[in-house]
């Protein structure tokens, strides 16, 4: 499948080593804002339009100031998507994006943490979340703060929180800061949703060590999923007669045995999953994890948590 790239940045040029390593994709060369970019063997084009005809599909992983020009144009000239998150930059382009005509065409979003080895270690068990603790914290990083943290970071476990939920928002209260930049740099939101459920999620680009970790709590067992390093854990109670057993406790309801388990995971290329599913599911008409809906979910959730949050927005100064 002939593949084009816009933008060969940090990330764009980890996505050209993951098409590089995929023989279903041949990639037919890239667009780049920056004169200066030049790729070896690589022909570069001086813009998308035209690239296009020789497209089947188009990576796209620039700013997301201009995912939502990208992405219409990629769509009405006929040709498959995969797209950095977010997948644009307002809740507007969102809907538009929605509701266009894509005529069959794949859209996928670029919400890796759906491939991270500790997500998928609990992918079959049956989850029912009633409170989730949810931390994503990260140093701080130039590249990113043309966004709020909001968009930035936090809408990676946005997506995932509603994927585990699945239900409805009922409620949200959320506080931002800012500090370095323009947009919130840290930010709380309480998130309550029709089922009972309540999520506390943090994140933050201003932080000294990098965390990135979602904490499940329901009423049999208890998970722990970290992100950075790719590991999950779970403990559930057991009913147990064994009372001299180390790990048998007294609760309300009677003794309980603790189980600690520790799924296997396999260390993957999480990106590399992601645009081998794009492959796949524009061959076999399957649909990808975070297609246009899911990306418009978690967008239209992030927009809602920064509009809560900028009423108490505040800028921090010596």
């Amino acid at each position: 499948m002939k593949i084009g790239i816009i933008g060969v940045g940090h990330l764009g040029k980890i996505h050209l080593s993951c098409l590089n390593a995929l023989p279903q994709f041949k990639i037919v060369g890239y667009v780049d804002i920056d004169p200066q970019v030049k790729l070896a063997k690589l022909r570069r084009f001086k813009d998308l339009a035209a690239m296009l005809p020789h497209c089947d599909a188009v990576d796209i992983v620039t700013p997301s100031l201009i995912h939502h020009e990208m992405i219409i144009q990629c769509l009405s000239a006929g040709k498959h998507v995969f797209v950095e998150k977010p997948m644009c930059s307002t809740l507007q382009e969102a809907k538009e994006i929605l509701n266009f005509d894509r005529k069959g065409l794949v859209v996928q979003i670029g919400h890796v943490e759906r491939f991270n080895p500790a997500y998928k270690a609990v992918a079959d068990l049956e989850l029912r979340p009633m409170f989730l603790e949810v931390h994503r914290l990260s140093t701080f990083n130039q590249r990113g703060t043309d966004v709020s943290v909001v968009m930035d970071l936090m809408i990676h476990d946005l997506d995932i929180i509603l994927d585990l939920v699945n239900s409805e928002i009922a409620d949200i209260k959320a506080t931002g800061v800012k500090l370095l930049s323009a947009e919130a740099d840290i930010c709380n939101a309480r998130l309550q949703f029709t089922n009972g459920c309540v999520a506390n999620v943090t994140a933050s680009r201003i932080s000294l060590k990098p965390m990135r970790k979602i904490r499940i709590f329901q009423s049999d067992a208890y998970v722990s999923l970290d992100f950075l390093k790719k590991q999950a854990q779970i403990i559930r109670l057991r009913d147990t007669v064994d009372m001299d057993d180390p790990m048998c406790i007294q609760t309300a309801k009677g003794h309980k045995r603790i189980d600690i388990s520790v799924p296997e995971t396999r260390a993957t290329n999480a990106i590399q999953e992601e645009l081998e599913q794009f492959y796949l599911s524009i061959v076999n008409g399957q649909k990808p994890k975070v297609g246009v809906q899911e990306a418009f979910n978690a967008i239209n959730l992030a927009f809602k948590i920064s509009t809560c949050a900028e009423k108490s927005v505040s800028i921090l100064t010596n």
